[in-house]
């Protein structure tokens, strides 16, 4: 079987970027999904508030996989109320170890007033060590922007704007229609 033969590939792409800085915690995502090479919706929205709005959650991947992880997520914060990585622990072991769950393919950036975490479904739970992290196709772009700037005088939520529009203008797969939503501590 060729390249040529092969189906396309399924939905695809998206950037997602997490800030830290100052008391702000920031979750940015673009709003385009794709499939294959055809952008099929242009404003997505991939970032959400969980927990009465104490959590917010951004995902990249398939949208239906990533909306099971949240569910699963907000399931593990009603259980474990006020302790974000103890829930994201909890999921990345169900996660890894649940037969369905196994076969999801999505990513996700979790945040509280107090730390964001990466959640992957081969078991990691990954804090940032410069207050910033990114996933999805155009993550390693915005992360390099986002990391750029960070040490000018420039609020959490800036900096998102601009590391992820520069993540736009150089990923085919990322939009500029933001979806932003922050905390303070």
């Amino acid at each position: 079987m060729s390249d040529q033969d092969a189906a396309p590939a399924p939905w695809h792409g998206t950037t997602i970027l997490a800030v830290r800085k100052d008391g702000q915690t920031v979750i940015a995502g673009d709003g385009q999904v794709s499939m294959g090479s055809t952008v099929v919706k242009g404003n997505a929205r991939k970032v959400r508030r969980l927990a009465e709005g104490k959590v917010i959650a951004g995902f990249a991947g398939a949208t239906a996989d990533a909306f099971t992880l949240l569910d699963r997520l907000e399931q593990k914060l009603e259980q474990y109320p006020g302790q974000l990585a103890r829930a994201c622990v909890e999921l990345a072991k169900d996660w890894r170890t649940d037969r369905y769950l196994r076969r999801l393919e999505a990513m996700l950036i979790c945040a509280d007033a107090a730390a964001i975490f990466t959640v992957t479904g081969v078991g990691d739970v990954l804090e940032p060590e410069y207050g910033v992290t990114a996933v999805g196709s155009g993550g390693p772009y915005a992360l390099a922007a986002a990391r750029a700037l960070y040490d000018f005088d420039i609020p959490a939520e800036e900096i998102a704007r601009r590391a992820m529009a520069i993540a736009a203008d150089i990923c085919v797969y990322t939009n500029s229609n933001l979806t932003l939503e922050a905390i303070q501590a």
